[in-house]
């Protein structure tokens, strides 16, 4: 409605002397009744009117019986006018005009009609128009060329004539009717027609009220406008009417002066009044015109559209007076949108109509070829104001029509629809609006951000991608004609507000970066124009924003938390975004010298301020936006490039001198170098870049605690080396030679802080930054080796720091490990990235593997090895640990041989000695030395390092790696293929011939020592050092005691050697002979090889039995020592330490197993807890390398479990040999291998060792699992950061498969327990929100198994019998219940299991699952509970085998005939019957039932059999392999479970949404019709059916009926036939009479509630075939009285059956019945009225009879729509009602009697909330009712009063709104009244 119009009537109204309604007590007949001639006549009539009840068989009966009726009328006594049974004949007429009936038939009913209008006159008929009106309106709709002529004459006579008071309330149905006559306008009746609505607005127009207003024939109007509105059918005729009679409300020529502003005056009326032909169409509403207009604008035939096209030209021109001034916005956005969405026809003529009424009509006196191209010359050509110059197109769209079609527009592009097709709409026709440039030039700028918002929220709405992608293909299409210009230009406009405004929130920042970035990525953004030109302006104009943020200070000063680091990480992210669009070659264009800007015209003497090419840009985007022919961009390609680089460079300088730490440096620098890397730019005005760099690191590298931030460290190496990149192809530079190397020192310097093994987080990243800088150098180049030795020698020149010293010694070892681990990758990579800086010398040509990492870690490499000469220091260990865990030793031993070689006097082979007569030089002397420290270097490697080291001498070869160490081997006299062995042992060997041969006396004492080392050496390669021992000390028990001191005292470094030690003499106590004499002389490489695994070799374990008791204090030292903090960084040690003392601890290995176990693990959860810190931001504090303690610590798990359990196989007796007998099946025939680890237990002591080592092993599955589902942990997320996401990953993937590998060798000795433990973890998993848990435990699983799912199949088998039927199984095979499961919780995992399994896996576990369920199927009762939930596992066997092709028909039968025979034993050992109580004590109020845990809201329990069923059920095609074994199955269920749940009892209140969902499944298997139509009808005849809850039929029971229904067409009539004729013979006496009237009542009552529900689940007119016996039915029971049997109580039943047909039936179809409906409709509303004396509807009628109306108003069919005006105030009345007046409608006319009788409050919702409430659907107001009434006067006061008060104001604003009706709501309604059972039977 308009926002002025009133939403409430008058409040008080004056009678006037005519009748106020006709359906008042008719008194005139009362006199006549005394007179013996009317009695006479009016029965006459009444037996006439009884035939039509029999004698009615063809249609020449109707008019034998039309001329009887008519004889009788005519008998009247001469002075009597009144006809007796007038609503009787009326409703008999109206049946006669009947669309199927012949023409004849119609003909003489309508001489019927002018006998009865002839004789009772003007008044009379004016009086009962309501009884006669209705059934002549729809006659022009079917009449004949004959009929025609009869009708029009009947309403030019008599209908013309009716009192106007009497006509208004009628008046909008009267035009319904005559519409039809002017829909072909070459008819003869056209202008006959159109005369007669000329007559009727005459009419109108007299009436009082018409009269006093100040127009004439304005109600005629709304009458016709609402008629256009609601009629779709008769808008050809409405338009017909239009174009002649619609007055034009504007001058339809061109308009004068358009550069006049008072609107007020533009085509306005001279007088200032508008002539009342005029104000009749516009008063009082002018929205009513609008919607006419709008309406017949959307009309789905072109012709119609055409039409009112034309008419909007030639009547309502767009200039005009009306519509600026009297139709309100709203009404203006509404008709031009309606208006503008013809284009979507795409047809011409169409087009041309909508261009003429948008762009001003051609009157032929405008000159085209002078109209303006574009706003500014048409301001320039626009005339002075006062001229009378014709407007141009474009000036006369952007005065009249820009404005309203701007925001109509916006209006439907804001619409937020759902479906795809309703969503692209707005954008095909803004596509379409292109085609003109006078409309797609002024509105395109206004409207294209409207249009990306309307996208981008449809992205976040859209219900699939698909819906998406295609509005998407719409969207496209438009903005392909947008202008590069103008894009770049909203989006400047977006980022401007976004940055520089400082009063919006991060959100509101954030929404203006989602719409760029979702703009630059849907729309064109390749075009050449816009990459070429554009882009780079956008990028430039981006820059400048930030730095006019940053003020040059590089801070922003008063933001708010984190406002400025969300602005430079989005901002940057987008220009990285856009600087990747923009390709190379468009900065090449105009020079191809990228090195000097001396000889560019375009270069800069003085480079613009940021500030000035901001407002440069602006100019020329907004000037491009105004003026088309503006398009030389501010700046040439070569300027924009220019600048590009010199404002990257003033950000870079203004962040990095900036003290914020919001990540602009960075990304800056980032910034920079994606601009140098990407185009060859060039500056003469850069700023000095190597000072900027500098002072940022000087600024932090002299405080030597304090680093450079590692983001901004890394961004500076990057563009350190493209800087030095530049320089290699001659381009500028930007930086010397000489400060390129001072850049170097400070950036090694602060990466080497970095180098930190308590810093993890950038160690990766830290090691790539140095091989980053270090391929941007030459060959020859060592600047990076240089800094890192002179880093490492700087640390060592205080002897007194050993701990930097130590600290350096791991920086250089994690260096060379990390370097190596990915060199190759890292070299290929960053040889990629610089081909052009390779030094192309031909000694680079020459450079191998080897020299590629000697360039940077030779020289700082032997610097750490020199630490192995410092025994006992700190450094010594941390180099020798890291030596004897290094991995690529060949390397290092190569890097040796290389440099020993190097030295003359070892390389001729045949050189005896030296000659002692000649005199050593200096030089020679060196040599001497440096051979020396070679050697000592090399024997300290071989003697510190492992067995690694000697296994890869022995088989990597000494010239391996290149060409180059091959040819030096063969100018030495060495084979290049002979192994590193071989030649180190021919090295020393040949060292030593030449040593003994003698020198110069000065070298006597090097050669000494170069004897000794070669000798020292060669006896590590021939043999393996042995270690004394001091047996008879005993000083095991003093070293202990000094341990725990060390312990407590937190000294790490010192336990090492007390370890050794101790180890030793522990060691050496408990060797007593021989064998333990070769046991210690290993016990050092025992100490240093792999611990110990869970799958040893069996033989030989004896060893592990001790004669010497161990030290009592030995076990609580080590407890100490793995829970103390001092310990961390040697866990290593320690782990090693407790395998060599587990032997000495045997006899007390299972008392210390739990306490050891239990704190290994609590060790292992805090190192993952601060594993877990370090990368999730948590980290408070300095953590020392938490991932090497969980290595060592699940080490020592391993280790001490593995002894554990072979003490467990050394204690258990031997196994007799005497042959048991095994029963046969699946626990008789298991594969004993599987489980061959576990031998009976038979005594005491053993099993509780065996229960130690059992909780134990819980212990570590559940730690290591925790570790291996790291992945699935939130801050995992936050741990993958950009700069330590490749730490991140090696840290996790290094810990993960260190747990996986202590996981695997746990399974493969324990595969029941360890599956036991993993498949309590999944159903506890079972709770959290997500799956992700469940589903790594059963991925873990197939890891573990190997992908071989026997294992794990069976170990779940033997899980399930040993809580089922233990007895079967033998004490080996058991479990031993340690585990917290059920054999339910076992079964539903299994199923689970089984769906992940691998289709072609299926004939692995296939024999074990047969034998397992045939076992079961044998002794079925101890698995009772659990045979539900094996049914549903033999479904997923069934689904597996049907997928591959593993499997014959023998196999696939046998499987079926166990499923049978499952099924057949869940029946048999648990009926159905047993759970009904059950399911009715869990029965939610919605009738769903509710899970009795968490568990259930995933799977369905064993006690839910119906549900498992339905999940089963869809599966019999792949189950079963013939179809007489599922019909098998399908019966057993439906004569099991759905039958008896059907006939019992309970019904319906036991039956659960699975239940229905089970027969649902059973009504789609083929050819089981037999089973479930008859449970189906059982349960739809059932006596409470009605009573089932309604969400319940809406969900299940409405799809069954359907289905059920559809199969046979005899449904309905077979219940038809069920209702009895209402009657009164044999029951009016009697004791039984109102028994038996109730119980044919109840009947009844379901019959026609069945007929309802039939109807309403079949689809739309379905059961049209059957109209017409429903619609006899209907009218036999709306014969009954409250005494006949069955009773007038059946009415509601009728009228909810009238319901149904009226929302699946086509109302064609449904014309008979109208008349029916409408006289039921009038009685029953009657009787709402107090007065009334009716008792045939009782309260339950009364309510049903008004939501039928209610339906009726909301569905609106157009036949309705000539009888609507009987119930309510169909016309403007409704709101704008006239004074002195009340209204004729019979909903009004109880409302105003109601409310004069009652005074108690009333309660309801408004109607204009309720359709507030619905949006764009109408809903019906009756819709729901909280509770039954009790009485009549509260039916009367709180339901039915204010729905008759607000009943016909809804009805016209629902018109007025152009809303839909929600067919889906009015169903549910229904439904909701027919599974009502509370009002059957009632009285």
């Amino acid at each position: 409605m308009a926002a002025d119009s009133p939403r409430t009537r008058p409040t008080s109204s004056l009678s006037v002397d005519r009748p106020s309604s006709s359906r008042q007590t008719d008194t005139e007949e009362e006199p006549l009744k005394k007179d013996k001639a009317y009695r006479r006549y009016a029965s006459t009539v009444e037996r006439v009117l009884s035939l039509f009840d029999s004698s009615l068989q063809e249609w020449a009966d109707y008019i034998a019986v039309l001329g009887r009726l008519l004889k009788a009328l005519q008998s009247h006594p001469l002075d009597v006018t009144v006809i007796p049974h007038k609503k009787v004949i009326a409703k008999r007429l109206a049946q006669c005009l009947n669309p199927s009936l012949p023409s004849g038939v119609h003909q003489k009913a309508l001489e019927i009609y002018g006998f009865i209008f002839g004789l009772i006159g003007e008044q009379a008929l004016s009086r009962d128009l309501p009884i006669y009106l209705p059934g002549l309106c729809p006659v022009l709709t079917f009449a004949s060329l004959s009929v025609r002529p009869l009708f029009l004459s009947l309403v030019e006579n008599h209908l013309t004539k009716v009192h106007p008071s009497m006509l208004r309330p009628a008046l909008k149905a009267v035009i319904l009717a005559l519409l039809p006559g002017l829909e072909d306008e070459t008819s003869e009746d056209f202008e006959r027609v159109l005369s007669i609505l000329d007559q009727f607005k005459k009419v109108a127009s007299s009436d009082q009220d018409q009269q006093e207003s100040r127009s004439q024939g304005e109600y005629f109007w709304q009458c016709f406008f609402l008629a256009s509105i609601a009629s779709i059918s008769r808008r050809q005729g409405v338009l017909a009417f239009l174009v002649r009679r619609l007055p034009r409300l504007g001058d339809a020529g061109r308009p004068s002066n358009p550069t006049s502003t008072d609107d007020s005056k533009d085509a306005s009326p001279s007088n200032g009044t508008l002539p009342l032909s005029i104000e009749a169409v516009l008063y009082p509403e002018p929205g009513l015109l609008v919607r006419c207009f709008v309406t017949g604008l959307t009309d789905d035939q072109m012709l119609v559209q055409r039409g009112f096209l034309d008419l909007l030209v030639t009547c309502l021109p767009m200039h005009s007076h009306i519509f600026r001034n009297r139709v309100s916005r709203a009404d203006q956005r509404l008709l031009v949108s309606a208006a503008i969405d013809v284009v979507i026809r795409r047809d011409m003529s169409l087009n041309r109509r909508l261009w003429a009424w948008i762009l001003g009509p051609d009157d032929g006196k405008e000159d085209k070829e002078n109209a303006a191209s574009s706003p500014t010359g048409m301001a320039k050509d626009a005339p002075t104001q006062g001229s009378s110059r014709t407007p141009s197109p474009t000036q006369y769209f952007e005065k009249y029509g820009f404005g309203i079609f701007v925001s109509s527009l916006r209006e439907m592009l804001g619409r937020r629809h759902q479906l795809p097709a309703d969503r692209a709409r707005p954008f095909r026709i803004c596509l379409s609006l292109m085609d003109r440039w006078e409309v797609g030039m002024l509105i395109l700028p206004q409207i294209f951000m409207s249009a990306v918002d309307s996208l981008r929220q449809y992205e976040k709405q859209s219900a699939s991608k698909e819906h998406f992608t295609e509005v998407l293909r719409s969207a496209s299409g438009f903005f392909d004609v947008v202008e590069s210009g103008l894009i770049c230009g909203e989006l400047r406009n977006q980022l401007e507000s976004a940055i520089q405004v400082s009063s919006i929130s991060i959100e509101e920042r954030a929404e203006y970066f989602a719409v760029v970035n979702f703009t630059v990525k849907h729309v064109n953004m390749r075009e050449e124009e816009m990459i070429s030109v554009h882009l780079p302006l956008f990028i430039l104009s981006i820059m400048t924003l930030l730095e006019s943020r940053l003020g040059g200070s590089g801070t922003t000063t008063q933001e708010p938390n984190g406002t400025g680091a969300f602005l430079l990480s989005t901002t940057f992210e987008l220009l990285e975004l856009l600087i990747s669009m923009v390709p190379a070659r468009v900065f090449a264009r105009d020079h191809a010298d990228g090195n000097t800007l001396s000889r560019d015209p375009d270069a800069f003497s003085k480079p613009p301020s940021g500030s000035d090419i901001y407002r440069t840009i602006g100019h020329f985007y907004t000037m491009g936006r105004d003026d088309l022919d503006y398009s030389d961009p501010p700046f040439s390609t070569s300027q924009v490039g220019e600048l590009l680089l010199l404002e990257s460079t003033r950000l870079v300088s203004n962040y990095l001198r900036g003290s914020s730490e919001d990540g602009g440096s960075e990304a800056s620098i980032s910034f920079l170098v994606t601009l140098l890397s990407r185009y060859s730019l060039a500056t003469n005005h850069a700023p000095d870049l190597f000072t900027v760099f500098h002072q940022r690191l000087e600024s932090t590298s002299q405080p030597r605690d304090t680093l450079v931030p590692f983001s901004i460290l890394s961004t500076l190496v990057t563009a350190v080396v493209l800087l030095r990149k530049r320089e290699a192809l001659q381009l500028q530079p930007f930086i010397t030679s000489r400060q390129m190397t001072q850049l170097l020192t400070n950036l090694v310097r602060q990466l080497w802080g970095y180098l930190s093994p308590s810093n993890i987080k950038y160690l990766i990243e830290t090691v790539h930054c140095l091989w980053q800088l270090q391929s941007a150098m030459t060959s020859t180049d060592h600047t990076i080796e240089a800094c890192i030795c002179a880093l490492m020698v700087q640390t060592g020149e205080d002897d007194r720091n050993t701990t930097a010293r130590a600290d350096a010694a791991r920086k250089i070892s994690l260096l060379w490990t990390h370097s190596l681990q990915s060199q190759s990758k890292m070299t290929e990579q960053y040889r990629e990235k610089r081909p052009s800086i390779i030094d192309n010398t031909p000694q680079s040509q020459i450079t191998t593997a080897r020299s590629k990492y000697k360039m940077m870690l030779a020289r700082p490499v032997f610097l750490l090895l020199d630490a192995l000469s410092e025994e006992g220091t700190e450094r010594f260990l941390i180099v020798r640990n890291w030596l004897q865990s290094l991995g690529g030793i060949e390397k290092l031993l190569r890097l040796l041989a290389g440099d020993i070689l190097s030295f003359q006097f070892l390389c001729n082979r045949e050189t005896k000695g030296v000659d002692k007569s000649i005199t050593t030089s200096q030089n020679d002397m060196d040599e001497l030395d440096l051979c020396v420290y070679y050697f000592e270097t090399l024997l300290n490697v071989s003697k510190w390092c492992s067995n690694d080291v000697w296994s890869s001498m022995a088989t990597d070869l000494a010239g391996e790696e290149d060409q180059l160490e091959s040819r030096l081997l063969l100018q030495c006299g060495f084979q290049p293929d002979a192994t590193l062995q071989s030649f180190f042992a021919e090295l020393c060997m040949h060292t030593v011939r030449i040593t003994q041969a003698g020198g110069p006396p000065e070298t006597a004492p090097t050669y000494s020592r170069l004897r000794r080392t070669s000798l020292s050496m060669l006896q590590l390669l021939l043999g393996n050092p042995y270690a004394s021992a001091l047996t008879e000390l005993h000083l095991e028990h003093s070293l202990i005691n000094a341990l725990m001191v060390s312990v407590s005292d937190d000294d790490s470094f010192a336990q090492i050697p007390i370890l050794d030690t101790l180890f030793t003499a522990l060691n050496l106590q408990s060797t007593t002979n021989a064998q333990g004499d070769n046991e210690h002389r290993n016990s050092k490489e025992t100490m240093r090889s792999p611990r110990q695994s869970l799958t040893l070799d069996r033989k030989g374990n004896d060893t592990r039995r001790n004669v010497h008791p161990p030290p009592p204090q030995l076990a609580k030292c080590l407890l100490a020592g793995f829970s103390s903090r001092s310990t961390q960084p040697i866990l290593d040690s320690w782990v090693n330490f407790l395998a060599a003392c587990l032997p000495i601890l045997a006899e007390t290995v299972f008392q210390i197993l739990i306490p050891f176990v239990e704190c290994l693990c609590r060790e292992v959860n805090h190192a993952f807890n601060d594993l877990k810190s370090i990368f999730g931001g948590l980290q408070t504090g300095e953590v020392l390398t938490p991932d090497a303690r969980i290595n060592a610590l699940l080490a020592g798990l391993e280790t001490i479990l593995a002894f554990a359990h072979g003490c467990l196989w050394d204690n258990q007796p031997q196994v007799s040999g005497t042959k048991t007998t095994e029963q046969p099946g699946f626990f008789g025939n298991m594969v004993s291998g599987v489980f061959n680890s576990e031998t009976p237990q038979t005594r005491s002591a053993a099993a509780n060792s065996r229960l130690s080592f059992l909780l134990a092993l819980q212990d570590t599955v559940r730690i290591c699992f925790d570790i291996w589902s790291w992945d699935l942990d939130d801050s995992v997320l936050e741990a993958r950061q950009m700069h330590s996401k490749a730490s991140f990953v090696h840290v996790f993937t290094r810990t993960r498969n260190k747990a996986r590998r202590l996981l695997e060798r746990l399974f493969a000795v324990e595969p029941l327990e360890c599956a036991e433990i993993l498949i309590s973890v999944w159903c506890q998993s079972l709770d959290a929100p997500t799956p992700k848990i469940a589903d790594s435990v059963i991925n873990l699983l197939h890891v573990l198994d190997g992908s071989r799912p026997k294992v794990t199949v069976s170990a779940v088998f033997i899980a399930i019998n040993s809580r089922t039927n233990p007895n079967t199984l033998q004490p080996v095979r058991k479990s031993t219940l340690t585990a917290d499961l059920t054999e339910t919780d076992l079964v539903t995992f299994l199923s689970e299991y089984a769906r992940s399994i691998d289709d072609d896996a299926m004939d692995e576990i296939w024999k074990d699952c047969m034998s397992f369920l045939r076992d079961v199927l044998a002794n079925p009762f101890p698995h009772r509970q659990i045979i539900p939930k094996l049914l549903e596992f033999t479904a997923v066997l069934g689904e597996k085998m049907a997928n591959t092709s593993f499997g014959d028909q023998r196999m696939r039968r046998d499987l079926s005939d166990l499923f049978l025979r499952l099924l057949t034993a869940t029946f048999t050992i648990r009926p159905m019957g047993f759970s009904q109580e059950t399911n009715t004590r869990d029965k939610s109020p919605s009738g769903v039932r509710e899970p009795e845990g968490k568990k259930r809201a995933k799977f369905p329990q064993t006690d839910d059999v119906v549900a498992i069923l339905a999940s089963i059920v869809p599966k019999f095609s792949k189950i079963f392999v013939e179809v007489e074994r599922s019909l098998a199955a399908a019966q057993i269920i439906s004569t099991s479970v759905v039958g008896p749940a059907f006939r019992s009892k309970l019904f319906p209140d036991h039956i659960s949404s699975s239940t229905l969902d089970l027969l649902h499944e059973l009504t789609r298997l083929p050819n089981a019709q037999k089973f479930w139509k008859k449970d189906v009808a059982d349960a739809f005849n059932h006596p409470r059916f009605f009573s089932s809850p309604s969400p319940l039929v809406k969900e299940h029971w409405l799809r069954l009926v359907r289905q059920w229904a559809m199969g046979d067409n005899d449904r309905i009539p077979e219940l038809l036939t069920r209702i009895t004729q209402p009657t009164s013979a044999g029951i009016m006496f009697g004791v039984g009479a109102t028994s038996a009237r109730l119980d044919a009542d109840r009947k009844t009552q379901l019959n026609l509630r069945r007929v309802a529900l039939l109807i309403l689940a079949s689809p739309q007119d379905t059961s049209m075939v059957n109209v017409p016996s429903i619609e006899e039915k209907i009218e036999e029971l709306l014969a009954a009285t409250p005494a006949s049997s069955p009773s007038s109580a059946t009415r509601a039943e009728v009228y909810m059956l009238l319901r149904a047909l009226i929302l699946r039936i086509s109302p064609v179809h449904l014309f008979s019945i109208w008349s029916v409906i409408s006289a039921e409709l009038q009685a029953v509303l009657a009787s709402a009225l107090p007065d009334d004396p009716s008792k045939v509807y009782n309260d339950p009628s009364l309510l049903q009879a008004c939501k039928l109306l209610d339906t009726l108003v909301v569905v609106a069919p157009e036949e309705f729509q000539l009888h609507e005006w009987l119930f309510i105030t169909d016309s403007i009345d409704a709101v704008y009602r006239p004074p002195r007046r009340r209204s004729v409608a019979l909903v009004d006319e109880i409302s105003e009697t109601l409310g004069k009788t009652s005074s108690a409050p009333t309660s309801g919702p408004p109607a204009g909330d309720e359709m507030e409430r619905g949006g764009s659907l109408r809903r019906p107001l009756l819709s729901m009712t909280s509770r039954p009434p009790t009485s009549r006067d509260e039916l009367m006061s709180n339901i039915l009063q204010p729905f008759f008060s607000q009943l016909s104001i809804h009805a016209f604003e629902s018109t007025y709104s152009g809303s839909s009706p929600d067919y889906e709501a009015c169903s549910d309604a229904l439904l909701e009244d027919l599974f009502d059972e509370g009002t059957i039977g009632r009285e």
